[in-house]
């Protein structure tokens, strides 16, 4: 269990930093701080997907709650507005636990409150119940109530509301049920709720003001619709339940989804690979990011603003199905890409309002070859694969031979080269306008280990299937790349690779001799290209020149164009998204690397586990149960981006995992 004392959640600062965030499998989600203030224009405790797992839509911001004490008002609520935190009701705020989702409770003048908020999966529903868990004054009980008022949004998770004229202030109201359509075209909300008492207000709350996008230079104030106050009498109701849903509930189901949410957890705990506290949380982590697409698997690349990218899916897909056995979802995954292949390459991303797919990356479809053999390994599932993957993957490779988007195809030395000028393919592909922050057109270090691993890949899957021409042909293109990598891109001198080698073949040749984390793939991914002095001797520099408590940084420190701080708008941090941020996710293959040089002796491993105990700390702590996307290079390496992303909860699980089966 993950919690938090009156000491931490009477800290405003601390107390925000700290976000909870539930998910329902469809892609949404209710998040906020562990005090209930909300930060973020993504905080809300229902934001729907209205166009599954995309089209995310913030309908209840949140509740505003009163207890009342012997007619005496006492909030609960805290709120962000211009130089002020009002109410706070962080003060009453005697503890904040995961159990296993988000439970606040709350302690005034000898009352107590338990909330708690969960969502019920594959079903864009809320419920929020209130339990009266203490009365030190029994003779109390008949003079306390409490009062909900419910505050809107209806927007786009990306923008905010303001007040405006055109809001459609009436609702439907019958008993136990309230709906409301302010806007035409949105859903309905429907609260389904045990009040005895309904009025109808109508007021603006005016001016949040939201912290975390005002330090991203976006839009950072907003006003909520409050259309109605519903009124609970506690001495009558031994619980208090409000179900938010586009989907109309009735109330009485409350407790049975809990009961339901609560035995759907116990079980996915139970699927760690390991009993430890840190792999049952990444394995719980884990499960927010697996979502539908209509009738198959996906993933969310992070929480709040990611949908499901090609790229993510593909690094986190290992981490996040396979030490937990779910591979009926690994399936899923694999066929909702590998139907969504064109001209060779998987989609990159699936645009948030369901627009066709994106066709632009490099690297996504060259990581679709080690997600199938990762499954493979861990199945030995040939059959799945031969039937439905095999014919996608060899045609992937052809298109490749013979060229695809952006120039992508195979250059006469046997290496892939990619790129036209302002178009970003790998996963550094930060932009601030038209200018390109980390150029990377020809060769990156990492899309030649990525396309030597597919080949061998392929090599293995044509012997096993018995086609002896591609056995053959992946065979020999495997061995052409390998020469043609040792040669063009180890840095004898600097004992590493390196990151860019721009120029066809014959030609004159640039080299990017930037000290960057792509190379560490080159010695990690199944099959490599190095012999072992040279791994060892590129683990020892990326060691020495990139490793921090919480990764990887994406650059040198030494290096001149090096960022230690993101921080600023948009266009400023973007600048130092790959420029010496630290990317958690780099643990994983750092730390595989890592055991393959040292052959996972008891010394390496207990080293490696030591790599990831930082991050154990982090999750219990700050992280309130996951991984951030990127933490700032320099000390003390503050959590930035996403809160929750997936490939970083991915890819620490299944080095996790590795590090135990190495142990034995």
């Amino acid at each position: 269990m993950i919690q938090f004392t009156s000491e931490t959640c009477g800290n405003l600062d601390a107390a925000t930093r700290r976000e909870w965030l539930e998910t329902n499998g469809i892609g949404g989600f209710a998040s906020s701080t562990i005090i209930g203030l909300n930060t973020r224009r993504y905080h809300g405790l229902l934001v729907a997907s209205t166009k599954p797992p995309v089209g995310r839509v913030v309908m209840l911001s949140k509740l505003e709650e009163t207890l009342f004490i012997d007619g005496k008002a006492f909030d609960l609520s805290a709120n962000r507005y211009p130089g002020v935190v009002y109410p706070q009701g962080l003060r009453y705020l005697k503890q904040f636990r995961l159990d296993p989702f988000p439970v606040f409770t709350y302690e005034v003048e000898g009352v107590e409150i338990e909330k708690s908020v969960f969502m019920v999966q594959g079903e864009n529903t809320s419920v929020v119940q209130y339990e009266l868990t203490k009365n030190n004054d029994p003779a109390q009980r008949n003079n306390l109530s409490l009062e909900l008022r419910p505050l809107i949004a209806f927007r786009d998770y990306h923008s905010t509301t303001h007040e405006n004229e055109s809001i459609n202030c009436e609702f439907e109201s019958r008993p136990g049920l309230a709906t409301i359509t302010p806007y035409q075209g949105l859903p309905s909300l429907r609260l389904a709720h045990n009040a005895g008492e309904l009025r109808k207000t109508g007021n603006w709350y005016r001016n949040f003001q939201y912290d975390a996008e005002r330090e991203r230079g976006l839009d950072f104030t907003e006003d909520l619709f409050n259309p109605l106050t519903l009124g609970f009498d506690l001495s009558l109701l031994l619980q208090v339940t409000v179900i938010a849903s586009i989907e109309q509930h009735d109330l009485a189901q409350a407790n049975e989804l809990r009961k339901a949410e609560i035995a759907r957890r116990n079980d996915i705990v139970a699927s760690s690979p390991l009993a430890d506290d840190f792999a049952q949380h990444l394995t719980a982590a884990a499960d927010q990011y697996i979502v539908s697409r209509r009738d198959k698997k996906t993933v969310i690349a992070g929480y709040h603003w990611f949908s499901d990218w090609g790229r993510d899916t593909m690094i986190s897909l290992p981490g996040l199905t396979l030490p937990s056995l779910q591979f009926d979802v690994a399936r899923g995954m694999f066929r909702t890409f590998a139907h969504s292949v064109s001209q060779g390459m998987i989609p990159n991303r699936f645009p948030d309002a369901g627009e066709t797919p994106e066709y632009n990356t490099v690297d996504a479809t060259l990581w679709f070859f080690e997600a199938v053999r990762a499954y493979l390994a861990a199945t030995h599932d040939s059959n799945f694969v031969r039937q439905e993957l095999y014919n996608v993957l060899a045609d992937i490779v052809a298109w490749h031979v013979r060229g695809t988007r952006y120039h992508i195809r195979v250059d006469a030395d046997g290496l892939l080269t990619a790129g036209e000028k302002g178009v970003q393919l790998t996963w550094m592909d930060a932009k601030v306008g038209d200018h390109v922050i980390t150029p990377r057109q020809g060769k990156p270090v990492e899309i030649q280990a990525l396309w030597y691993n597919a080949l061998c890949v392929m090599a293995d899957l044509a012997q096993e299937f018995e086609d002896a021409h591609g056995r053959k042909q992946y065979s020999t293109m495997a061995g052409l790349a390998r020469w043609s990598f040792n040669q063009a891109f180890w840095r004898e001198d600097a004992g590493c690779l390196c990151d860019v080698i721009d120029g066809t073949a014959g030609a004159e040749v640039a080299r990017d001799l930037s000290i960057r984390p792509n190379q560490i793939l080159a010695v990690s991914l199944h099959y490599t290209m190095l012999t072992k002095e040279r791994a060892e001797r590129l683990v020892e520099v990326v060691q020495g020149q990139l490793l921090t408590p919480v990764g990887l940084r994406t650059l040198a420190a030494s290096d001149p164009q090096y960022r230690g701080r993101y921080t600023g708008g948009p266009a400023e941090r973007d600048a130092a998204y790959h420029q010496g941020t630290v990317w958690p996710w780099l643990l994983g293959p750092f730390v595989s690397a890592y055991l393959r040089v040292h052959e996972s002796s008891v010394t390496a491993l207990q080293q490696a586990a030591e790599w990831l105990a930082p991050l154990e700390t982090y999750l219990m702590n700050e992280g309130v149960g996951q991984i951030p996307e990127i933490f700032e290079g320099d000390a003390p390496h503050r959590a930035c981006g996403c809160p929750a992303q997936a490939w970083s909860v991915a890819e620490l699980l299944r080095a996790r995992a590795e590090i135990t089966s190495g142990a034995g």
